[in-house]
């Protein structure tokens, strides 16, 4: 299908090009002129709305509409091609599991036609390729301000996560949850979803589909999740994984500013450093805080000996 907005001269010819072309005249409530041809609908109505659809709706739109009548090409062309780019949608991504400072962020948006067209030059992309803050922050900025835009972002940090950690002794539950409850808290009346998600968009962090599948059943979740590898392709979880990683970078810093220390992001020598300077000065309690107990930092920031690596083979044959 394809829609896009004429004006009376551009809806006079096009009329004109369906009664020389053989298309039959149909009868269309609201409608100013409908005509059908091999399966083929063209339907315009009194609102100035057009709507091309059925069989042929390719050709139509590139060797009659754009050229003849809007003499132009159209960014919407791409519903032709791509239509699943514009389906309304929920999308999660998370942030911070991979840096021993800092919390873990999961953040829900939603996207329907209108965001997706009015993000087309915003530069929104998975977050992992924005390299800095500022970007973050500014593209944070678009999404949240654009008008049909929903969003949703949830923190788990300190002692809440390493007390959670310790209950369910792996991440993949704690991730299953956040995503669920960000998901559960878009899905809340007060957004005003419309039109309402088809589905949601996840990437697929577990060996398998069924902890985050448990998890909405558990909660009640009954909008059909999706579970993709490399999701952040997608523009909906694009977006979400920048505003996780806002949440991230901003309650970071602000971690830091409490401490009077700037805290490191990911896991490396310099994370190692700063955790142990926590410790010396001002206790492991304060490590606990603001960093991931389960990591190895935390243990050598403490000088205390590490469990050996496991080593993961793959199964003989």
């Amino acid at each position: 299908m394809h829609t896009c907005k004429l004006d009376d001269a551009q809806a006079a010819k096009l009329d004109a090009h369906l009664r020389e072309h053989g298309f039959k005249p149909r009868a269309v409530p609201y409608a100013r002129f409908a005509g059908e041809k091999d399966k083929l609908n063209v339907v315009f109505y009194e609102s100035g709305k057009l709507v091309v659809q059925g069989k042929g709706t390719q050709e139509f739109v590139e060797f009659v509409l754009e050229p003849e009548i809007l003499q132009r090409a159209e960014l919407g062309y791409e519903a032709v091609l791509h239509p699943e780019m514009f389906v309304a949608r929920i999308g999660v991504d998370e942030s911070g599991k991979g840096d021993f400072f800092g919390p873990l962020c999961v953040a829900a948006v939603y996207v329907n036609e209108s965001v997706v067209r009015a993000w087309q030059d915003a530069g929104i992309q998975d977050s992992k390729n924005i390299g800095s803050d500022r970007r973050i922050a500014d593209l944070a900025k678009v999404i949240r301000e654009t008008p049909g835009c929903h969003s949703e972002v949830l923190s788990l940090g300190g002692v809440n996560y390493n007390q959670r950690y310790r209950q369910e002794r792996s991440l993949n539950p704690l991730l299953a949850k956040g995503h669920v409850s960000s998901i559960l808290a878009l899905l809340d009346p007060a957004h005003h979803l419309n039109p309402p998600p088809a589905h949601a968009i996840i990437d697929q962090f577990a060996a398998t589909e069924t902890t985050v599948a448990r998890e909405a059943k558990a909660r009640g979740l009954k909008l059909k999740i999706v579970q993709r590898h490399k999701a952040e392709a997608d523009l909906a979880v694009a977006a979400a994984s920048i505003l996780a990683r806002h949440e991230f970078v901003t309650k970071l810093a602000a971690m830091g500013r409490e401490l009077g220390v700037e805290l490191p992001k990911g896991a490396s020598a310099a994370v190692d450093k700063v955790a142990k300077q926590i410790v010396e000065q001002h206790g492991v309690a304060t490590l606990a805080r603001v960093g991931k107990m389960h990591f190895r930092t935390a243990l050598r920031a403490q000088g205390l000996p590490e469990p050996p690596k496991v080593e993961w083979r793959r199964k003989s044959a």
